[in-house]
């Protein structure tokens, strides 16, 4: 999961806030394409229909995929809290109209879809048919809350 991450400032706000349970909470992973910019526009960002141009992947056998195996860890050690989940595989992943650009993390309100992070890859990757995984780092997870 090499790149850049970008955090919503209202995704930070609710992920924060008593209405978010990381654990228990539907979260999605989708995969986007060159063309996005979602990895540009913060201000304002509150739901998925705010990006001026998504550019989710259109390649063969992708469907947006929910976060398993999700755990918050408490180090004290570190002052921090690392929150995890299970690596992500899109089987036989199929090449879009451009390559992957990088992914985002939404979670599934009821009928809202709220982003809360970007995670860029330094380099563009290719589908091409072969099975596609995001690894989560080992070290720090998906993201880390330092004190």
């Amino acid at each position: 999961m090499a790149g850049s991450a970008l955090f919503y400032n209202e995704g930070s706000l609710r992920i924060g806030g008593a209405d978010f349970d990381y654990l228990s909470e539907t979260i999605e992973l989708w995969l986007l394409m060159t063309n996005t910019t979602c990895d540009t526009e913060d201000d304002g960002i509150a739901l998925d229909t705010d990006f001026t141009t998504l550019d989710e992947h259109d390649g063969a056998n992708y469907a947006r995929k929910t976060l398993g195996g999700k755990t918050l860890t408490k180090e004290d050690a570190s002052n921090r809290t690392v929150a995890k989940a299970t690596d992500v595989t899109f089987t036989a992943l199929g090449a879009g109209a451009r390559d992957v650009d990088g992914f985002m993390l939404v979670w599934i309100d009821g009928a809202n879809k709220r982003p809360f992070s970007y995670h860029k890859y330094e380099t563009a990757r290719i589908a091409d048919g072969a099975d596609f995984e995001v690894k989560f780092r080992t070290d720090t997870g998906i993201w880390v809350f330092q004190t």
